[in-house]
């Protein structure tokens, strides 16, 4: 390779080039010279740029899909746990039932065997957050009460329960089963 004037000619060429290319910054004429204009320098970037984006979205979606799964599986598994807890509550009841029907006594031991059986079950029931709805002897309320029949009758005043069928219950504030009843109807007489 010769020298002209104290250049090579690869130098030669680059400056060639340079006077060639439209005015710019100094990024424009590197890219000119790799061969590709501006504006498909800019078009590059942008798709790279938005092929960075949709990965980072489709991260997202992942992290986000495992985070409802890790979630839903939680709240099933706090579910199982709650249930289990319920059970072990009522256990002792079923365990002094079996007993009750082992023990071969007269109708009276039999009868006070029960009762204290079914005070074990109420209190097991209050620990777990469950009351029986008063019933008899209030006033009929839709909310907790199911009619199952009026009764006529001048002994109890007009929309009071007079009978209690089947016990309604609440757990906390939330009904549970409504109470069944009969109720009170007057004629005005």
């Amino acid at each position: 390779m010769g020298k002209a004037n104290g250049r090579s000619e690869v130098e030669k060429a680059a400056l060639d080039l340079e006077h060639e290319l439209p005015a710019g910054d100094g990024d424009d004429s590197v890219t000119a010279v790799s061969g590709e204009s501006p504006a498909e320098s800019e078009l590059q970037k942008l798709k790279a740029e938005r092929d960075s984006l949709l990965e980072r979205l489709a991260r997202a979606q992942a992290e986000f899909e495992n985070a409802r799964r890790r979630a839903s599986k939680e709240q099933q598994e706090f579910r199982d746990y709650a249930v289990a807890d319920a059970i072990k509550t009522l256990l002792p009841v079923v365990d002094s039932l079996e007993r009750a029907l082992q023990v071969k006594s007269d109708a009276s031991e039999l009868r006070a065997g029960l009762e204290l059986i079914y005070k074990q079950l109420q209190a097991a029931l209050a620990k777990l957050s469950v009351h029986p709805i008063a019933s008899k002897g209030e006033e009929f309320d839709p909310r907790f009460h199911e009619a199952v029949e009026m009764v006529e009758t001048t002994e109890a005043p007009d929309h009071q329960v007079v009978e209690e069928l089947q016990r309604g219950y609440k757990f906390k504030d939330r009904l549970l089963r409504p109470a069944m009843v009969k109720v009170a109807r007057n004629n005005g007489t």
